[in-house]
């Protein structure tokens, strides 16, 4: 009896075994379920309608997809330096005469760019190209040629250039809208010069303000690895789509900290076709200087409020003086949206179209005050001149 036992066990056990190893391997060999009764599931099933699909192993198409688009920026430029060490020394001047001259040197840079339409317009930052005499794009294809500057916008820090190249990859838009903390992202650029790049990371954060880095500020933070070179590069999801213009770093060092920031294709849009269409970005203006309110602040200068937009500056003649704004305002509301701090006064001043009337909501000495005034264009800012 004992033996028999042991037989039946032994035979149990390989059969379980030998299912085991066909539901996993070959689970299409064992029947379905019916309507008519209990038979045997595979163990891997695909997963049902609208539920989320396995992590994706490669995303060698998203990049086979976006990087014929993404291009070298070579820059150069030529620049006066002392004709000798102690030219600006002024007892070097008083001893051996005042030597003035100086000699020109060509200095150079790179960075990336991103081709964003088959008539040959490229999408990169200001800073890869502010202040060049000269601009030479290299192509993925091991094609080059020089391009010019179509227009800048140095308050987004975002810049478009023209090369003149027949059968030019384009690039795909996609949507920063729709992007995630926690989505997969790919950075494509040239790092130090090695040649195109691809990291991947995911959405850290968005909307990051406060950087200091622009002047209007909305930034995706992504720990995919971005290095000197990658500045204007392309930010793209794991469908291959651009999502962002990568800018800048927080390094300590120089190399990559996980901490990397991207211009969204939103904004991107909105300021290529602007400067296209006019050489430059118009934004609206109404000529004051915000400052936070802060709780320290507010308790130094014995203000009512602790939230909103102080108002540290009136510009002589603009259209907050013109409408009686002063300088120790406090900003609450503007055209119906609550300002919480200075980025978003600024961000949204900056979309209203010049010539509409707003109200302002502010507060002054305890008093609730509506103030009306009419937009203006903000001025643009000065680009550098090159060097002559």
């Amino acid at each position: 009896m004992r033996r028999l036992w042991l037989i039946f066990a032994q035979t149990t056990t390989v059969c379980l075994a030998i299912l085991f190893i066909v539901a996993t391997l070959r689970p299409e060999w064992l029947p379905q379920r019916t309507a008519g009764g209990l038979t045997l599931v595979p163990l891997l099933e695909a997963p049902p309608a609208g539920a989320s699909s396995p992590a994706v192993a490669s995303y060698a198409d998203a990049t086979r997809k976006a990087a014929p688009a993404v291009v070298n920026v070579f820059t150069s430029k030529e620049v006066r330096v002392p004709s000798h060490p102690f030219a600006d020394d002024p007892v070097f001047r008083r001893f051996f005469g005042d030597d003035s001259s100086n000699r020109r040197q060509q200095t150079s840079s790179l960075g990336s760019g991103v081709i964003v339409s088959a008539e040959g317009y490229v999408l990169t930052n200001n800073h890869v190209i502010e202040s060049a005499d000269q601009i030479e794009i290299a192509l993925a294809d091991g094609r080059k040629a020089p391009a010019t500057l179509v227009g800048a916008d140095p308050e987004t820090d975002l810049a478009v250039l023209k090369l003149n190249l027949p059968n030019l990859p384009a690039i795909t838009f996609g949507r920063a809208e729709d992007l995630s903390v926690g989505d997969v992202v790919l950075a494509i650029g040239n790092p130090f010069g090695v040649g195109q790049t691809t990291t991947m990371g995911i959405v850290s954060a968005l909307g990051r303000t406060h950087l200091n880095i622009n002047t209007f500020e909305n930034f995706i933070q992504t720990d995919a690895a971005i290095n000197p070179g990658n500045s204007g590069g392309a930010l793209i999801d794991s469908r291959g789509n651009l999502v962002g213009i990568n800018t800048a770093i927080y390094s300590r060092s120089g190399g990559s900290l996980g901490i990397g920031f991207a211009i969204p294709v939103s904004t991107g849009r909105q300021v290529m076709e602007q400067l296209i269409t006019s050489g430059g970005v118009t934004r609206g203006y109404i000529g004051v200087e915000p400052q936070d309110v802060t709780p320290e602040l507010a308790d130094a200068f014995k203000l009512s409020r602790k939230d909103g937009v102080i108002i540290a500056g009136v510009v002589r003649g603009g259209p907050a003086a013109r409408a009686g704004i002063r300088t120790g305002d406090i900003v609450t509301e503007v055209d119906g949206t609550t300002i919480t701090d200075t980025t978003t006064m600024l961000n949204l001043i900056a979309q209203l179209p010049p010539g509409r009337e707003i109200v302002v909501k502010l507060a002054r000495a305890n008093q609730q005050l509506e103030i009306k005034l009419q937009v203006a264009t903000r001025p643009r800012p000065q680009r550098e001149n090159p060097v002559e």
